[in-house]
């Protein structure tokens, strides 16, 4: 038996590849598909079964696509009775693979169709896939289908990873959230694990009982994304193939959203009257989802050696299929913003500048810089917070200039003057602050 693990970075998540006997059954794989069947055919497997573990709120899925390329069953909770043909997976039923059979567990928590896959070899538990239940060190929240649910939920969750636990202590754990996502509860851990690891060392598996369990996951909860919201319904109906080609343009057209994922220097030095200034890195896609309209026509400016394949894959693993285009020269008529680092940031801090800072609210429990305006960079997109003046410049920090740089833009287009931290975070300025007292 073998097991590729394929990581999402940009998503915090893991496809996975089970490979026996020549026979292949893939785990909840993302919408760009080809990065799956490049290596079902580098195995020369036969793919047999295409596997769901939930309604995915995080991304579009690639299952449905992939079944239909690859002849493969696509299996998915009986819960979720989405409008397109799969095979409804039942709790304790067996799916015969020749060599091997699964056995779906119903896992509901993070949501209320959630099945894990157990996979049986020779008789034996072998591994199980346990999408957003038991995570390693962490579990799936519950909270994304509204806080009215997420009670009932997470009391749901604490029966489904103590089911989990009580596997055999060598059955491996393939969970697909992991460090990065927003969808678990706490901060994730490694990439797979095995039940024994976990019952030793996971925090969710130690309370006392369901109360102090539910507390505890629905306690210190981050913000996520605006555009989970858009990714159920999608993967309940399906999207369609993505279109990966994406013409390059000599400039910009009206009508669009222009993203500027330049490194965040060039940026700052002059950039698009009105772009949104989101640097390519794996977070990249994420932000683009959660500070845009969700699928709103959009024109990326990149420099000439980014890729562009890449900004578009992130994009698409989340439904943004209106990608007019990408301009590797945004030409003139561009604004700027100044850009400082750490010691200038704090000199300014004790002559009393307004400061903002952008980081989510579980960083400034870390400490802030005494007198800035907190304001996450999501609800910053949203509204200018009450304590700001544009009647004079705004000093921004976040956890390394990346945010900061965003945050810029937006204040930009509101009519104030902005300083952005560009290569450091607030916590630097707070050391700073403190060796030079």
């Amino acid at each position: 038996m073998r097991i590729e693990t394929i990581r999402t970075e940009g998503l915090g998540d893991s496809t996975h590849i089970l490979i026996h006997d020549g026979v292949a059954a893939v785990v909840d794989p993302q919408r760009d598909i080809d990065r799956f069947e490049v290596i079902l055919d580098e195995a020369g497997a036969d793919a047999r079964l295409v596997l769901e573990t939930h309604v995915h709120n995080d991304y579009v899925s690639g299952g449905l696509d992939l079944s239909r390329h690859t002849g493969a069953e696509l299996v998915m909770p009986a819960g979720a009775a989405p409008v397109f043909r799969h095979r409804p997976a039942f709790h304790g039923e067996e799916i015969n693979l020749g060599s091997m059979w699964v056995r779906p567990m119903h896992t509901p928590g993070h949501t209320p169709e959630h099945m894990s896959y157990v996979f049986v070899i020779d008789g034996r538990d072998v591994a199980v896939f346990s999408g957003g239940s038991l995570l390693v060190g962490s579990a799936g929240r519950s909270d994304l289908l509204g806080e009215e649910r997420a009670e009932s939920l997470a009391r749901l969750q604490y029966g489904s990873v103590n089911r989990l636990a009580s596997l055999s202590d060598e059955v491996g754990l393939y969970p697909t959230h992991g460090a990065g996502s927003f969808c678990t509860t706490t901060g994730a851990g490694d990439l797979t694990s095995t039940i024994g690891h976990e019952k030793k060392t996971n925090s969710v598996l130690a309370y006392e009982d369901v109360d102090a369990f539910v507390k505890g996951q629905l306690a210190n909860l981050v913000p996520y994304p605006s555009y989970y919201r858009h990714m159920a319904p999608i993967n309940l109906r399906g999207l369609g193939e993505p279109d990966l080609s994406v013409p390059l343009l000599e400039s910009i057209p009206d009508g669009v959203t222009v993203i500027d994922a330049r490194r965040r220097h060039r940026f700052a030095a002059g950039h698009v009257p009105g772009a949104l200034g989101i640097e390519l890195r794996n977070s990249f896609g994420t932000w683009v989802g959660w500070l845009t309209e969700h699928n709103s026509p959009l024109v990326l400016v990149l420099d000439e050696d980014q890729d562009g394949d890449e900004a578009v894959r992130q994009l698409i693993r989340i439904g943004f299929d209106d990608i007019v285009g990408i301009v590797r020269n945004p030409g003139a008529d561009l604004i700027r913003f100044r850009t400082v680092d750490r010691v200038e940031f704090a000199e300014a801090a004790r002559s009393d500048a307004q400061l903002l800072d952008v980081r989510a609210p579980n960083e400034w429990e870390n400490g802030t810089v005494e007198g800035s305006v907190l304001s996450y960079l999501p609800d910053l997109a949203e509204r200018t917070p009450a304590g700001l003046s544009a009647s004079r410049p705004v000093w921004i920090a976040c956890g390394s200039g990346y945010r900061a740089v965003t945050a810029a833009g937006l204040l930009q287009d509101r009519g104030f003057e902005t300083v952005v931290l560009i290569d450091d975070g607030a916590s630097d300025v707070l050391h700073e602050l403190s060796v030079t007292v």
